[in-house]
């Protein structure tokens, strides 16, 4: 599932670095969870932290590696587009499903039966490349079974995550998982397009290396236990005049309840959609850029791995964008990204490139924290899985049409010409975004824990 270049979210973001209300709510832990020694030595959490970042990896180097051997095979920007369109609308069918499933069963279980299917499909792919026998409907019945298993591994595995580490230590956990997440954005995209460029087995090099990430993430999970913590998961206190909720309270749909019956939350979800749609093909328009100037496919990989860098290095900016109120930095960052795809179309060479997206990814950690802040620690234990799977489909609803809508443009005009026209559009959607008093007035909420607890005066 081709990860977006685009103010959305889709990993568990890093959480503030100081404060009480800088933790993010964990659940409650078992005994021995209680009792933890370091995060380095908690077997459990670096199980599930490399196999995490050994499927990230895989997915970052297939995310470049297929549209390069559609563009071979057909020569077609268009249908390169029609894949990830597929994939994501795979992925968008099973959300609501993935999240309402991942707050009924153990999500150990869900995460290891996604990656066996997507070891299977990934290994058809090998065979059929290898032989001969691949065809555009095979890879297109691919992408929809690969969006499936991207939407059941989302919810599930950030609520293992938050099983299997104790609350005292799971901002340095998320923390590190999101060096996992930026880390793979380098590194796979830069491998994708170097083991592409091996002609052994008809290219298929890239495809067996991520048959063997999605193996060794399925191995990992299965070594963890099949239930992390036998308590019901839940991260704060319930508010004295609400009852607890239940896993199967408010149906499939509870999340998408919460999301929408809150202003502040839906302006925001709207803002996201409309940057995702437009922005969802963008990885497509570099490489066609990228391509048109005979730029080799494993320097495209780097120069794609270099937005990953300005993720990492936006992990500093995040203090500093939120003084923001936190609409105003969500259009803050938006039209920050909104620029960026507007000066893709200058040709500076390929360099150029790297730089302006290395720029567009650095207020991307600040977005990550303020959805874990307003949208995930607010949610109630029982519904976060839903409420985690309503956010991941709600801002990917339109990017099926945008990622169609970049291949056919991209068929038609230039790719100078596409960037231009993708600004401009963005452009709009972020001006009717800045016309909505709650974007620009909401204020950031105050954590439950520390209105419940009472302050103390300091002695004299």
């Amino acid at each position: 599932m081709a990860e977006t270049r685009t103010p959305a979210t889709t990993d568990p973001p890093p959480a503030p670095s100081s404060g009480h209300d800088a933790t993010t709510p964990a659940a409650p832990a078992s005994p021995s969870l209680q009792t933890a020694g370091p995060l380095r030595r908690n077997l459990r959490f670096q199980a599930l932290w490399i196999g995490s970042t050994s499927s990230t990896l895989g997915v970052a180097v297939a995310d470049i590696a297929y549209p390069l051997l559609i563009l071979m095979i057909t020569g077609s920007p268009a249908k390169a587009g029609l894949f990830a369109a597929v994939q994501t609308i795979g992925a968008l069918a099973a959300g609501l499903p993935a999240g309402s499933l991942a707050d009924r069963y153990d999500p150990r279980s869900i995460v290891l039966v996604a990656e066996t299917c997507r070891v299977v499909v990934t290994v058809a792919v090998v065979l059929a490349l290898v032989t001969g026998r691949l065809s555009l409907p095979l890879l297109l019945a691919a992408a929809a079974l690969l969006g499936i298993g991207y939407a059941a591994c989302g919810a599930a595995r950030l609520l293992l995550l938050r099983s299997v580490v104790p609350a005292a230590q799971l901002t340095a956990a998320l923390t590190q998982d999101q060096v996992r997440t930026n880390g793979a954005g380098i590194a796979g995209p830069a491998l994708g397009g170097a083991l592409y460029s091996v002609r052994a087995l008809a290219h298929a090099v890239p495809f067996v290396f991520t048959a063997a990430a999605f193996a060794i993430a399925m191995v990992t999970t299965a070594f963890l236990p099949r239930r992390a913590m036998d308590q019901p998961r839940d991260d704060h206190p319930q508010d004295e005049d609400q009852p607890p909720a239940a896993a199967g309270q408010g149906g499939m749909l509870a999340g998408v309840r919460v999301l929408w019956g809150q202003p502040m939350l839906r302006a925001s979800v709207i803002l996201i959609m409309i940057v995702n749609t437009l922005g969802a093909g963008l990885d497509l328009v570099i490489i066609v850029l990228l391509h048109h100037q005979s730029v080799p496919s494993a320097q495209i990989g780097i120069i794609l791995g270099v937005g990953s860098a300005g993720g990492i290095a936006g992990i500093g900016f995040v203090k500093v964008l939120h003084r923001l109120r936190p609409g105003v930095m969500l259009l803050a960052v938006c039209l920050n990204f909104t620029v960026v795809v507007a000066l893709l179309a200058v040709p500076f060479g390929r360099w150029w490139v790297a730089g302006l997206l290395f720029t567009a990814m650095l207020g991307i950690p600040a977005i990550q924290v303020a959805v874990d802040i307003l949208i995930i620690r607010q949610a109630p234990a029982a519904q976060r899985g839903r409420v985690i799977a309503a956010l991941m489909t709600l801002i990917g609803l339109g990017m099926p049409a945008g990622l169609v809508g970049c291949g056919l443009l991209l068929q038609y005009v230039p790719a100078q010409a596409a960037t231009l026209t993708l600004a401009a559009v963005l452009a709009a959607g972020v001006a009717y975004s800045a016309t909505k008093r709650e974007m620009r007035h909401a204020p950031w909420p105050v954590s439950r824990s520390l209105t419940k607890r009472p302050q103390q005066e300091p002695s004299s």
